[in-house]
């Protein structure tokens, strides 16, 4: 792969080797579309680890054997590379970056990340806003970034926001990140400026520790995606800025109530179709609302039929990625046994008791936050959310066996 930056747009060319049919750090296959992006507004002297990382987060799916820069990165950088993924980084030169002070939040607008924003309440924001590409045609229009955009400029946070055409790279499944870390793209170039250091992201317990339905569907504490010590952390801290999970020991539940009772309640859209709020008909919505009534111990409220696609992943038996939601939902719902539901009890033996270990914080994930912002988050669990027992700690690590 050879790669190249001017004024915001990268663009990549495949090696022999290298193919258009590739696959992320979850194995999920994804199919390229079209070999450039745009990020708007990045300086155009960001140190060049910066850019490779930001680069890779983009073309790493297609990548065969080696990656040509258009600027010289440190060995460390390259090391990392290396030791991640096989691949051989190039050319090698420059200074490693300085690990900067700041801790800024990658910020969507969900629950979760805005339970990561109630910990570290003067982080400033770094929001993401998809837009459309000049060569690609947008097959997803009903996908609302403005909306997005607009709630978080809402928040009073200081925020920055990253204008990106990179989802379009994407020919399938759909427009999307290439990897998930391409989200951090436009941080990553804005790091020098902002003296990022830590960039928070609001991957939780199902994401980091349980496997979700991306690739393991049981308990890892080696993902490669998320944990300090794999192939993505390490790229990160080459670069100087180290991926933080602040509610990484927690489930949805506790991210839910977290953002419901924080003072950007106002602002949590984790429907990416609703314009006055969230659209209740999509996918996403079904299972938030799953979580939401269970939280708030009241019926489920969805306009959602038993007999639509949307509903049919949560109604097969398991296992399945948000199983742990489930199973906390069925225990929690009054009358969930009256909904479409009521098959999926004959799956689980979920009590508030079997499921009371998702309503604290895994203890591992906070040795995990990087040092300068550990206590912070370990005062903040203690105080509003407490600490998993050792039994309660077992329940996580014998998910999935």
């Amino acid at each position: 792969m050879r790669v190249s930056w001017s004024d915001g747009r990268l663009t990549f060319r495949l090696d022999p080797e290298d193919e258009i049919t590739g696959r992320a750090a979850d194995e999920h296959p994804v199919k390229l579309a079209t070999n450039t992006c745009t990020i708007a507004g990045v300086p155009g002297d960001a140190h060049p680890d910066l850019f490779a990382v930001a680069t890779w987060s983009i073309v790493a799916p297609w990548t065969r054997r080696r990656i040509t820069f258009d600027r010289a990165v440190s060995a460390e950088l390259a090391e990392a590379l290396h030791d991640g993924w096989g691949i051989d980084a190039g050319p090698v030169a420059a200074e490693p970056r300085r690990t900067g002070r700041t801790l800024a939040i990658s910020y969507s607008g969900g629950a979760d990340s805005v339970a990561a924003a109630a910990i570290y309440p003067d982080a400033p924001f770094v929001h993401f806003r998809r837009v459309s590409h000049p060569r690609v045609p947008n097959r997803w229009p009903h996908y609302r970034s403005d909306v997005l955009a607009k709630l978080a400029a809402r928040t009073g946070r200081e925020l920055t926001t990253v204008a990106s055409d990179l989802e379009f790279t994407l020919a399938e499944p759909r427009p999307g990140y290439p990897e998930h870390h391409a989200v951090a793209a436009g941080a990553l170039l804005l790091a020098d400026r902002l003296d990022l250091g830590g960039l928070a992201f609001g991957y939780e317990l199902g994401s980091r520790w349980l496997g979700g339905d991306r690739y393991l569907l049981r308990y890892t504490p080696d993902n490669p995606m998320w944990a300090p010590h794999g192939a993505w952390g390490r790229l990160f801290a080459a670069a100087g800025v180290h991926i933080v999970l602040p509610v990484g020991g927690v489930s949805e539940a506790v991210t839910m109530r977290l953002a419901l009772n924080s003072e950007l309640k106002e602002h949590v859209r984790w429907c990416l179709i609703g314009t006055d709020g969230p659209c209740r008909n999509c996918a996403k919505c079904l299972y938030k609302e799953i979580i939401q009534a269970a939280v708030e111990r009241r019926p489920l409220d969805t306009p959602v039929p038993a007999t639509s696609a949307k509903a049919r992943k949560w109604l097969r038996p398991p296992p399945y990625g948000g199983q742990e939601m489930i199973e906390y939902g069925l225990a929690r719902i009054p009358g969930i046994e009256h909904t479409m539901f009521a098959g999926a009890l004959e799956h689980f033996e979920a009590t508030e008791e079997s499921t009371g270990w998702l309503d604290h914080c895994y203890p591992p994930a906070l040795d995990e936050i990087p040092e300068p912002w550990r206590a912070r988050t370990a005062d903040f669990m203690t105080a509003h959310v407490g600490l998993m027992t050792e039994a309660e700690s077992r329940r996580v690590e014998s998910w999935g066996a």
